[in-house]
Protein backbone atom coordinates (compact mmCIF):
# COMPACT_ATOMS: atom_id res chain seq x y z
CA UNK A 1 0.00 0.00 0.00
CA UNK A 2 2.86 2.39 0.73
CA UNK A 3 3.93 2.66 -2.93
CA UNK A 4 0.91 4.91 -3.60
CA UNK A 5 1.34 7.03 -0.45
CA UNK A 6 3.54 10.03 -1.17
CA UNK A 7 5.34 12.74 0.73
CA UNK A 8 5.58 16.00 -1.21
CA UNK A 9 8.23 18.52 -0.25
CA UNK A 10 6.77 21.82 0.89
CA UNK A 11 3.29 20.39 1.46
CA UNK A 12 2.21 19.17 4.90
CA UNK A 13 0.85 15.68 5.45
CA UNK A 14 0.75 12.70 3.13
CA UNK A 15 -0.91 12.17 -0.23
CA UNK A 16 -2.41 9.23 -2.08
CA UNK A 17 -1.56 8.88 -5.76
CA UNK A 18 -4.78 9.08 -7.79
CA UNK A 19 -3.44 9.27 -11.35
CA UNK A 20 -0.29 9.99 -13.26
CA UNK A 21 0.10 12.08 -16.38
CA UNK A 22 3.07 12.88 -18.56
CA UNK A 23 4.41 15.73 -16.41
CA UNK A 24 2.35 15.54 -13.26
CA UNK A 25 0.64 13.44 -10.64
CA UNK A 26 -2.84 13.98 -9.27
CA UNK A 27 -2.75 13.33 -5.55
CA UNK A 28 -5.32 13.40 -2.77
CA UNK A 29 -4.47 14.63 0.71
CA UNK A 30 -4.95 12.01 3.42
CA UNK A 31 -5.65 14.85 5.86
CA UNK A 32 -8.46 16.80 4.15
CA UNK A 33 -9.23 14.80 0.99
CA UNK A 34 -8.43 17.66 -1.42
CA UNK A 35 -6.96 16.74 -4.78
CA UNK A 36 -4.07 18.73 -6.15
CA UNK A 37 -1.61 18.43 -9.05
CA UNK A 38 2.02 17.70 -8.23
CA UNK A 39 4.50 18.45 -10.99
CA UNK A 40 7.77 16.71 -11.84
CA UNK A 41 9.72 19.69 -10.51
CA UNK A 42 8.29 19.00 -7.04
CA UNK A 43 10.24 16.66 -4.83
CA UNK A 44 8.07 13.58 -4.32
CA UNK A 45 8.91 10.30 -2.61
CA UNK A 46 6.79 7.21 -2.03
CA UNK A 47 6.83 5.96 1.56
CA UNK A 48 7.83 2.50 0.33
CA UNK A 49 11.15 4.00 -0.85
CA UNK A 50 12.09 5.36 2.57
CA UNK A 51 14.30 3.45 4.99
CA UNK A 52 15.57 4.15 8.49
CA UNK A 53 19.28 3.97 9.20
CA UNK A 54 20.40 1.27 11.64
CA UNK A 55 23.77 -0.06 12.74
CA UNK A 56 23.35 -3.14 10.54
CA UNK A 57 21.25 -2.67 7.43
CA UNK A 58 18.60 -0.06 6.73
CA UNK A 59 15.03 -0.95 7.72
CA UNK A 60 12.13 -0.04 5.44
CA UNK A 61 9.71 2.52 6.81
CA UNK A 62 6.85 0.04 6.34
CA UNK A 63 8.45 -2.33 8.85
CA UNK A 64 8.84 0.49 11.38
CA UNK A 65 5.20 1.55 10.89
CA UNK A 66 4.07 -2.06 11.35
CA UNK A 67 6.00 -2.25 14.63
CA UNK A 68 4.38 1.01 15.75
CA UNK A 69 0.96 -0.38 14.86
CA UNK A 70 1.59 -3.53 16.90
CA UNK A 71 3.02 -1.59 19.85
CA UNK A 72 0.11 0.89 19.91
CA UNK A 73 -2.50 -1.86 19.23
CA UNK A 74 -3.79 0.07 16.21
CA UNK A 75 -4.37 3.32 18.11
CA UNK A 76 -2.95 6.78 17.47
CA UNK A 77 0.30 7.75 19.15
CA UNK A 78 -0.33 10.45 21.72
CA UNK A 79 2.67 12.77 21.94
CA UNK A 80 3.05 16.48 22.64
CA UNK A 81 4.87 18.84 20.27
CA UNK A 82 7.30 19.76 23.06
CA UNK A 83 8.23 16.14 23.79
CA UNK A 84 11.82 15.72 24.92
CA UNK A 85 14.33 14.32 22.39
CA UNK A 86 15.35 11.59 24.85
CA UNK A 87 11.75 10.36 25.03
CA UNK A 88 11.52 10.19 21.22
CA UNK A 89 14.79 8.29 20.95
CA UNK A 90 13.68 5.91 23.72
CA UNK A 91 10.40 5.26 21.87
CA UNK A 92 12.18 4.49 18.60
CA UNK A 93 14.66 2.28 20.50
CA UNK A 94 11.74 0.10 21.65
CA UNK A 95 10.94 -0.48 17.96
CA UNK A 96 14.47 -0.50 16.51
CA UNK A 97 17.04 -1.04 19.27
CA UNK A 98 19.93 -0.64 16.82
CA UNK A 99 18.81 2.53 14.99
CA UNK A 100 21.69 4.85 14.11
CA UNK A 101 21.54 7.59 16.75
CA UNK A 102 23.86 9.86 14.77
CA UNK A 103 22.01 9.76 11.45
CA UNK A 104 18.39 9.51 12.65
CA UNK A 105 17.48 12.93 13.99
CA UNK A 106 14.70 13.87 16.41
CA UNK A 107 12.87 15.61 13.54
CA UNK A 108 12.91 12.31 11.63
CA UNK A 109 11.30 10.48 14.55
CA UNK A 110 8.64 13.19 14.88
CA UNK A 111 7.92 12.89 11.16
CA UNK A 112 7.51 9.10 11.44
CA UNK A 113 5.10 9.52 14.36
CA UNK A 114 3.11 12.15 12.46
CA UNK A 115 2.96 9.97 9.34
CA UNK A 116 1.82 7.00 11.41
CA UNK A 117 -1.02 9.06 12.92
CA UNK A 118 -2.06 10.36 9.48
CA UNK A 119 -2.14 6.84 8.04
CA UNK A 120 -4.13 5.42 10.97
CA UNK A 121 -6.61 8.32 10.84
CA UNK A 122 -7.06 7.70 7.09
CA UNK A 123 -7.79 4.02 7.80
CA UNK A 124 -4.57 2.71 6.28
CA UNK A 125 -3.25 -0.07 8.49
CA UNK A 126 -1.47 -2.26 5.94
CA UNK A 127 2.11 -1.04 5.78
CA UNK A 128 3.47 -4.00 3.84
CA UNK A 129 5.17 -3.53 0.54
CA UNK A 130 2.59 -5.04 -1.85
CA UNK A 131 4.74 -4.56 -4.91
CA UNK A 132 7.64 -6.49 -3.37
CA UNK A 133 5.33 -9.36 -2.37
CA UNK A 134 3.84 -9.51 -5.87
CA UNK A 135 7.31 -9.53 -7.42
CA UNK A 136 8.42 -12.38 -5.19
CA UNK A 137 5.30 -14.42 -5.92
CA UNK A 138 5.43 -13.82 -9.66
CA UNK A 139 9.15 -14.50 -9.96
CA UNK A 140 8.82 -17.78 -8.07
CA UNK A 141 5.85 -18.79 -10.24
CA UNK A 142 7.83 -17.87 -13.35
CA UNK A 143 10.83 -19.90 -12.26
CA UNK A 144 8.59 -22.88 -11.36
CA UNK A 145 6.98 -22.83 -14.81
CA UNK A 146 10.41 -22.52 -16.47
CA UNK A 147 11.65 -25.58 -14.60
CA UNK A 148 8.59 -27.64 -15.59
CA UNK A 149 8.87 -26.86 -19.28
CA UNK A 150 12.42 -26.74 -20.54
CA UNK A 151 11.25 -25.49 -23.95
CA UNK A 152 10.71 -21.96 -22.56
CA UNK A 153 13.84 -19.85 -22.83
CA UNK A 154 15.02 -18.17 -19.65
CA UNK A 155 14.98 -14.74 -21.31
CA UNK A 156 11.16 -14.87 -21.44
CA UNK A 157 11.00 -15.40 -17.70
CA UNK A 158 13.37 -12.48 -17.12
CA UNK A 159 11.25 -10.16 -19.28
CA UNK A 160 8.04 -11.02 -17.42
CA UNK A 161 9.71 -10.38 -14.07
CA UNK A 162 11.20 -7.10 -15.32
CA UNK A 163 7.72 -5.89 -16.31
CA UNK A 164 6.40 -6.45 -12.80
CA UNK A 165 9.30 -4.60 -11.21
CA UNK A 166 8.47 -1.24 -12.82
CA UNK A 167 4.71 -0.90 -13.35
CA UNK A 168 3.51 2.16 -15.24
CA UNK A 169 1.41 3.33 -12.29
CA UNK A 170 4.35 3.66 -9.89
CA UNK A 171 5.48 7.26 -9.26
CA UNK A 172 8.80 8.12 -10.80
CA UNK A 173 11.38 10.10 -8.84
CA UNK A 174 12.79 13.16 -10.56
CA UNK A 175 16.49 13.60 -11.00
CA UNK A 176 16.44 16.47 -8.51
CA UNK A 177 14.62 14.49 -5.84
CA UNK A 178 16.95 11.53 -6.16
CA UNK A 179 19.99 13.76 -5.81
CA UNK A 180 18.83 15.62 -2.69
CA UNK A 181 17.93 13.42 0.28
CA UNK A 182 15.53 15.40 2.41
CA UNK A 183 15.14 13.75 5.70
CA UNK A 184 18.57 13.13 7.06
CA UNK A 185 17.80 10.00 9.06
CA UNK A 186 15.35 8.54 6.59
CA UNK A 187 17.20 7.08 3.65
CA UNK A 188 15.58 7.71 0.30
CA UNK A 189 13.43 10.66 1.34
CA UNK A 190 13.64 13.74 -0.81
CA UNK A 191 12.73 17.13 0.49
CA UNK A 192 15.69 19.38 1.21
CA UNK A 193 19.39 18.80 1.45
CA UNK A 194 20.50 18.42 5.06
Amino acid sequence: MLEKILSVSGKPGLFKLISQGKNLFIVESLVDGKRIPVYLRDKVVALRDIAVYTADEDVKLGEVLTKMYEKEVGKLIDYKPDIQPEELRAYLATLLPNFDKERVYVSDIKKMLAWYNILITAGITDFSDEKEEEDTTESSEASDSAEKTEKKPKATVTKSVAKTIAPKSAPKATTKSAAKPAVRGLKGASAKKG
